[in-house]
């Protein structure tokens, strides 16, 4: 009897756990997660004021979550996957991490209160990725826009982003193209260096300072 009711929890367990992951809409997911950052980063303006790699601490603890930073690094080698050396490719992930950490904090240094509007939600159906579109308006200068491309994966039906498009400018393209010169001349090293030399550098809140 014991385990016959050690299997039915087991399997209704399993079931609800199912049946919240087919429930979630990447729309309304994402927007939750950017809202939630986004007023975080609101409420804690002072501290990251005085310390700005607290930038870093949000994105990790926020974002990265509902990033799928896996995908993305192997995106990023593109064809030259197949030639990277395969005992190479855990660190690559590894410091990958860390680098989309930093470089979505230095992405939302920038950010001073202003207005998000992301599309409305709507049914996905059994589309396995989505692209979901956002505006940033600021008073006195042009809209911003923005896009979060999502996939949906075949062993967890958990929806994840993996790539980030301002204005046009694919974040997970414009790395491809950055490190494939890397790549192709001084192999994965050269690129990992690359990746840990901007996760060393301070993030620095100063727009002059930025460029």
């Amino acid at each position: 009897m014991k385990l016959l009711q050690a299997v039915a929890i087991s399997v209704s367990l399993l079931v609800s756990h199912v049946v919240r992951a087919e429930e979630v809409n990447p729309y309304d997911m994402l927007e939750q997660v950017a809202t939630k950052t986004f007023t975080r980063i609101k409420t804690e303006h002072a501290d990251i004021q005085a310390n700005p790699e607290l930038l870093r601490t949000v994105m990790e603890e926020e974002l990265l979550p509902y990033v799928d930073y896996n995908f993305a690094a192997l995106k990023v080698l593109g064809k030259y996957f197949r030639t990277v050396p395969k005992e190479k490719i855990p660190e690559f992930i590894k410091v990958f991490r860390s680098y989309l950490i930093t470089t979505y904090a230095l992405a939302l240094s920038y950010y001073n209160g202003q207005e998000v509007i992301f599309q409305p939600s709507k049914d996905v159906g059994d589309d396995s990725t989505v692209t979901v579109r956002a505006i940033v308006k600021e008073p006195g200068r042009p809209d911003i826009n923005i896009a979060f491309k999502l996939r949906k994966s075949s062993k967890t039906d958990e929806w994840k982003a993996y790539d980030m498009v301002a204005e046009g400018i694919s974040l997970l393209s414009s790395k491809q193209s950055e490190f494939e010169g890397i790549l192709r001349q001084d192999g994965i090293q050269a690129v990992i260096d690359a990746m840990n030399n901007t996760i060393s550098r301070p993030i620095n809140l100063n727009p002059e300072a930025k460029g």
